[in-house]
């Protein structure tokens, strides 16, 4: 009788062989909130994303976030951080107050998390997941997308702005500066002066 060999799934493939870079631009985040709007949940769809991505949230942080993070009289978000990562306090912009309080007003039935299903329940992240995979669809993006770069897309804009890699770092709770790195070696302001014509 010859043994049975465990069944391996197929090696996983290169995220490179699917699509170019691990990040969307500020232009695609946009794109992404906009193809919201044809959903049923819409503006929570819409809110998520914008979150996610102003605030470099990974999929966990965010869909834990609980209304008691959000202060609404001073404009600020505590970001409580997974992975070890350290916690932190945000503001909050206008454009995210407005959001943040419809979604507390229309939410049904009421929940001391923000974002929850059409059933009430948490949202989990893997229906986040999908969300955001569909939403790339709609957006017509071109390549597939997940969670993780809206988080990714949150460093290099800031890098992009000129935000310094400290200060960078403490924004996304990073415990070691190599993983904000990345961010600043990717940002093209870092060679803007180097010719004038």
């Amino acid at each position: 009788m010859v043994p049975l060999r465990p069944h391996r799934p197929p090696p996983r493939r290169p995220n490179a062989e699917s699509r170019a870079r691990e990040y969307l631009t500020e232009a695609e985040v946009e794109r992404l909130i906009k193809a919201s709007a044809s959903n049923r949940n819409g503006h929570r769809d819409a809110t998520m994303i914008l979150v996610a991505f102003r605030h470099g949230l990974r999929s966990a942080e965010l869909v834990a976030l609980r209304w008691e993070a959000i202060d609404f009289a001073h404009g600020k978000i505590h970001v409580n951080r997974v992975k070890g990562s350290a916690a932190s306090v945000h503001p909050l912009s206008g454009r995210e107050l407005r959001a943040l309080r419809r979604l507390k007003r229309e939410q049904q039935p009421e929940s001391p998390v923000v974002f929850t299903s059409e059933r009430g329940a948490p949202f989990s992240t893997h229906g986040y997941a999908k969300m955001i995979e569909r939403l790339g669809v709609a957006a017509q993006l071109g390549f597939p997308i997940h969670p993780h770069m809206l988080r990714h897309a949150c460093g290099y804009a800031l890098a992009n702005k000129g935000k310094d890699t400290r200060s960078l770092q403490a924004y996304l709770g990073h415990k070691n500066i190599q993983h904000t790195v990345r961010y600043t070696e990717l940002s093209s302001t870092r060679f803007k002066d180097f010719w004038d014509d």
